[in-house]
Order: C-alpha cells, then sequence, then structure tokens
C-alpha cells in the first residue's frame, strides 16, 4: 500500500515557511537557492506548544503507519526462531540449549552480517525513493541477491564444522554436538535470509509494509503447524524443528519476491545485466554498512559463549537465551520504529527537508522509551513466571527469574538504543557508528563482563551487567554526535 500523504506534513500550511538561509551562512549561495527550491515544504523551527502538539500529532501518524506493520512483521518473523526454542524446550533442556546455542552463536554471526549487509541497500534505496528514482530500486535489489547469496556460500564452513568450532571455543561436549547437527540441518534458512532480507528492505522503502506483515503472520501459522507435525505427530525430534524451520523461511522468502516481482511494476522492471555493474563497488558498501550492525549483534554470541564456561553450562546457557527470547521479542517490535525512523530520515534527506527528520527522530525517541518503561514493568510483575513458556524445569524456571531485573533494565536502554540505530541506516552513517559500536561493546563492553562474570564469580549477572555498561556508553556517544549534527548541512551533502 502506498501513502501519497506519508511525507507531507498535515498541518495548516501558515505553519511551513523556509528559514534555511539563515543556518547556512557559511555555503554557497548557489547551494542555498537550491535549498529554497526544494525546502518549502519542511517544517519551521518550533517556537510554542500548540505547534509542538502538531509536530508530535504528524510525525506521530508517519511513525506508526509504518512502525506498525514492520514490528508485527519483524515479531512474527523472530517467533520462528523463538516457536523452535519453544517446542525443542519441551524435549528436553539439552534440547532447548543446543538450539539456543545454534541460533545465538552461529544464527547471530550470519544474520547479523546479512541484515547489516543488506542497510546498504535501505539506505540507497530510501534516499533514491525519496528524490524519486524509482526505477533503480529493482537494481538495486538484485545486486543484494548477488552479494548476499555470495555472503552465505563463504559462511558455509561455520556451519559444517559448527561442531569442533563450538568445542574449540570450550563449549560443553553434548551442546556442542547436538549444536552443530542442528546447524547443518539448518543451511537452507541462511540462503532464504539472503533473499529475505533484501526483497523485504525493497518493498519496505517503497511503504509495502502491509503486505509483508500478512507474509509474515500466514509464515508463523505455517512454521507452528509444521513444529507440531513433524515433533508430536511424527516424533521427528530436533531434526523436524529445523526442517520446519527451512519450509517456514523458504515460503516467506519466496513469497515476498513473488510480490515484488508481480505487484511493483514501477520499481521491478525484470531482471537486468546492470546488476552486476559495479557490483563490486556496491560489495563494499554493503560490507561498510555491515560493520555497524556485526559489532553490535556479534556481541551477543560472544556473551553466549561466555555464559557457556559458567558453572552447570545447561543452565546458566539455557536461562540465558530464554531471556534473550524475551529480550529479542522487544526488540522485533522496536525495530518497526527502527525502520520507520531509517524510512523517515533517508527519505526526508532526499527530499531535502532538515527539520523534518530532526522532529521523526526526536518522537521516536519518545515512543519508544514509554515502550521501554511499559516493558519493563511488565516483566518485574511476572518475573516468577517467565520461563514456563520454555520449559517445565523448575531450576531453568528459578535461574530465569533471577535475571528477570536485569532483563527489565536491559529493555528501557534497548529501546533507545534502536531509534538510533536506525537514524545512523538513514542518515548513512553506518561506518562511524561501527566504529562507536566496536569501541562500546567489544573493548569496554566485554572487558567488564569477563571481569565481572569471571574474576567477581557474579555468573550470568555478571556477564549480562557488562553487556550493559557496552550499551550505555554506546547511547551516549551516539546522543553526544546527534546533538552535535547539522541538519540542514547533511540535506547539503545530498544536493
Amino acid at each position: 500500500m502506498n501513502y501519497p500523504h506519508l511525507y507531507k506534513p498535515s498541518v495548516p500550511p501558515n505553519f511551513f515557511r523556509h528559514q534555511v538561509a539563515d543556518q547556512v551562512m557559511e555555503t554557497p549561495l548557489l547551494v542555498t537557492r537550491v535549498l529554497e527550491s526544494e525546502c518549502d515544504d519542511d517544517y519551521t523551527r518550533v517556537k510554542s506548544f500548540n505547534e509542538a502538539k502538531l509536530v508530535v500529532w504528524t510525525e506521530t501518524v508517519k511513525l506508526w503507519e509504518i512502525a506498525v506493520p514492520v514490528a508485527l512483521t519483524s515479531l512474527s518473523q523472530y517467533l520462528l526462531i523463538s516457536s523452535t526454542a519453544i517446542f525443542a524446550g519441551h524435549l528436553g533442556d539439552l534440547e532447548l540449549s543446543s538450539i539456543s546455542v545454534c541460533n545465538s552463536v552461529l544464527g547471530t554471526i550470519s544474520f547479523a552480517l546479512l541484515i547489516g549487509m543488506s542497510t546498504a541497500m535501505g539506505t540507497i534505496c530510501g534516499q533514491a525513493y525519496g528524490a524519486g528514482q524509482i526505477q533503480s530500486l529493482g537494481i538495486y535489489l538484485q545486486r543484494s541477491w548477488i552479494v548476499l547469496l555470495t555472503t552465505c556460500i563463504i559462511l558455509l564452513p561455520i556451519y559444517i564444522y559448527a561442531t569442533p568450532f563450538l568445542k574449540l571455543l570450550g563449549q560443553d561436549n553434548d551442546i556442542a554436538e547436538l549444536a552443530g547437527y542442528y546447524s547443518i540441518l539448518s543451511i537452507p534458512t541462511m540462503f532464504s535470509n539472503a533473499i529475505n532480507l533484501s526483497t523485504q528492505r525493497f518493498l519496505q522503502f517503497q511503504n509495502k509494509v502491509s503486505v509483508i506483515m500478512f507474509i509474515a503472520f500466514a509464515t508463523l501459522l505455517i512454521h507452528n503447524a509444521l513444529l507440531y507435525l513433524f515433533i508430536y505427530v511424527f516424533s521427528w525430534g530436533i531434526t523436524g524443528a529445523a526442517m520446519a524451520f527451512n519450509i517456514s523461511s523458504w515460503v516467506n522468502a519466496v513469497a515476498q519476491v513473488v510480490y515484488a516481482i508481480g505487484w511493483c511494476k514501477e520499481a521491478w522492471t525484470g531482471l537486468s545485466w546492470l546488476a552486476f555493474s559495479d557490483l563490486w563497488g556496491f560489495a563494499r558498501l554493503c560490507l561498510a554498512s555491515s560493520v555497524m550492525i556485526c559489532f553490535e549483534q556479534w556481541y551477543t554470541p560472544c556473551v553466549m559463549l561466555l555464559v557457556g564456561h559458567l558453572h552447570n553450562p545447561v543452565i546458566a546457557v539455557g536461562s540465558y537465551s530464554i531471556c534473550q527470547n524475551f529480550f529479542d521479542w522487544q526488540r522485533m517490535l522496536l525495530l518497526g520504529i527502527n525502520v520507520s525512523v531509517s524510512v523517515r530520515v533517508s527519505n526526508t534527506l532526499g527530499m531535502r527537508h532538515p527539520r523534518a527528520a530532526m522532529y521523526s527522530f526526536l518522537v521516536a525517541m519518545l515512543y519508544s522509551i514509554l515502550i521501554g518503561l511499559v516493558l519493563m514493568t511488565i516483566i518485574f510483575l511476572s518475573k516468577d513466571n517467565l520461563a514456563m513458556i520454555f520449559t517445565n524445569s523448575k531450576d531453568m524456571q528459578l535461574a530465569v527469574t533471577d535475571l528477570a531485573y536485569l532483563l527489565g533494565l536491559t529493555m528501557v536502554i534497548n529501546s533507545a538504543a534502536q531509534v538510533m540505530s536506525g537514524f545512523a541506516i538513514g542518515i548513512g552513517w553506518q561506518v562511524m557508528v561501527a566504529y562507536i559500536n566496536l569501541a562500546c561493546y567489544f573493548i569496554v563492553g566485554l572487558a567488564l563482563a569477563i571481569l565481572l562474570g569471571f574474576a567477581a564469580n557474579l555468573g550470568v549477572k555478571g556477564l549480562w551487567g557488562g553487556t550493559m555498561c557496552g550499551s550505555i556508553l554506546q547511547i551516549l556517544c551516539l546522543l553526544l554526535v546527534i546533538w552535535k549534527t547539522n541538519w540542514t548541512k547533511e540535506v547539503i551533502y545530498r544536493v
């Protein structure tokens, strides 16, 4: 569904006037005139409470028109993983821990790399769409397919040799053996992600978010039916879980491709050899974009591997993975805001509307923090019953209850981080943010996690505490960068 009004603020006409020239006194007159011809629909500076309310309401409508379908899509897609873990958890603690290690370590390594590479296409598509260059989107999509599928081939050894890889990293032998077996079975899912993520970006930046949502929800229903059939009816155990995951992932990917080719005629003009032109340049942009996401997402498998070194690794890994599932559910919901901010910022900068980009970011941050506070309260109130969804083991349930307070606090911290990540993607700051993530998560956060978890004997709590410290430092750094941002200059660079 298209929203022709989506990027033109629906407030009284006298609320808009051009105020760019006074902010760019040091820029050439020619650039200022270009901006004057293209910024007449941008917001003015907010000077009263009533004007602030108008901006908040306008941006609220724009935010949730995209965020709600994307959030439901992301949650439905992630519930494919969670549903698999839930069914496995009722098979036994070892099955739960093994699948969790596979998804959290191997799955995150590949998925973070692929989703990070797909953000390059997101930035380009968003700004191209905002500038009216819709015919270029189909070429970008084909280039992304080529680059991401090639990346999957390069990643194959990690899945094939998962068992020795996990043993080398010191994981429990039983967990490593079963996780390695599951990883080989789940290789088709990795390749489906390459198609799925690229096509999803292609559709999102044309505002076809409702279609993606319906496809994801239908896939989730199919997945749970297959899990029940393969595990409880056919008694295929962990093999059935992997088969269900593979089938569901490809159903989701193929359905999106069919819609993109059949119903996006303006953006999709057919297969073209142009997809192979400047392929290396596009690949380098994808790799640069992936660095930001990888440094942020790869921190989780590092912590999971460290958890596997604690006393009683089956309970430690299982309890941490259950909490991680709840955290990821929230992350998937907030991904709607993340993508919405990315779309809004990239499109408004493409249309030369600097204040619209700034105000959309502020409104998104407001709602994201409120969601984090609500979810934290829910976690605190239901901490004694959280693990019952995943397991019947009393020891596992008590371990999860012990971690609930850290889980709740992490949800508030993640609320701010998700909005900033979406802003960085929309404005094209992936490489700079990658350095910030590297310093905050791996140099500071991981060091603190090891110190608190092992030297201070705090176990999983200590490892998680180090993670929180890294996230807080990342947020502070990004706040400083965003506060110093000259939004008008960001527009000028795109003229």
